[in-house]
């Protein structure tokens, strides 16, 4: 059984895994540094997430397309390496909407364990075939053994959380089968609008669920890594290690989960050019 959870920093250096890992690459299929093309970009996030059909792979996504025009308008560069194949990949950028260029696919996880980001639980009860091995792994940690912090993220999926924002408009639509269409108003009667609503979050996740319930054999090619975690470095221009979070459990890819992407604040706050000089006078 392995359920060690790794420290935060790790004597790898992660720019020079990242510069000489070859994967492929969803766009086009070929296999290339992520970095092709961005050698002299100032500021690379590079976010290497589980499996593609994984609840954080695409609960991340979802974030990052919301804020991905005022991301990319600040000079950012996003790189995300998921563990799948081309298929998945691209059924991954179709769902989510990220663009396939941003997106490089690693079936054998070869990525997060140069980075020795968390693996999961590993348990192996002898006799048992390894996906039945793999499914309890993975219903155990849903359940919080070897994931701390899980079940609390779950609870407040269907709670609601006041420090986050509001995640669905109140005129947009949102199919989460069994459920019927909802609008964003729905979620209102908790209470108003401008902050995560109870049910709200835990309505994205159905959506989520039913997704890759639906194509499960795209997303899942192999069972071997289906509880392995994954992890975010952001780079500067000097291609210094400026954040880094390696995932701890399901449903903790992040610091802060009411905003996962609050740590690139500073880094768009000091991306914002000054404002122009006047005469008063």
């Amino acid at each position: 059984m392995t359920t060690q959870i790794p420290e935060t920093k790790n004597s790898a250096n992660p720019y020079q895994i990242f510069q000489e890992t070859n994967l492929q690459q969803v766009s086009d299929g070929e296999k290339r540094s992520i970095f092709t093309g961005y050698e002299t970009a100032t500021h690379l996030l590079v976010i290497a997430l589980p499996q593609l059909g994984d609840f954080d792979s695409l609960e991340y996504a979802w974030w990052l397309q919301r804020s991905r025009s005022q991301l990319e308008a600040s000079g950012l560069t996003i790189r995300l390496v998921g563990i799948g194949n081309l298929p998945g990949g691209k059924r991954f950028c179709y769902y989510t909407g990220l663009p396939e260029e941003m997106l490089f696919v690693d079936p054998e996880a070869t990525l997060h364990q140069q980075l020795r980001l968390y693996r999961g639980l590993s348990w192996n009860i002898p006799g048992l075939p390894k996906a039945i091995n793999a499914w309890m792994n993975l219903l155990l940690m849903c359940a919080g053994i070897g994931s701390p912090g899980t079940l609390r993220e779950v609870l407040r999926g269907y709670t609601g959380d006041r420090a986050a924002p509001q995640l669905i408009g109140n005129e947009e639509a949102i199919k989460a089968p069994p459920l019927p269409t909802l609008k964003g108003s729905f979620f209102n009667w908790a209470g108003g609008d401008g902050f995560q609503r109870p049910f709200e979050l835990a309505t994205l996740r159905l959506r989520n669920m039913g997704e890759v319930l639906s194509h499960w054999n795209t997303y899942i090619h192999t069972m071997d890594h289906l509880t392995q975690r994954g992890g975010t470095f952001l780079f500067d221009q000097k291609r210094e290690l400026r954040y880094e979070c390696r995932d701890r459990g399901i449903l903790g890819f992040a610091k802060n989960m009411s905003r996962p992407l609050d740590f690139l604040e500073a880094f768009q706050k000091s991306s914002v050019p000054p404002a122009p000089a006047t005469n008063d006078g």
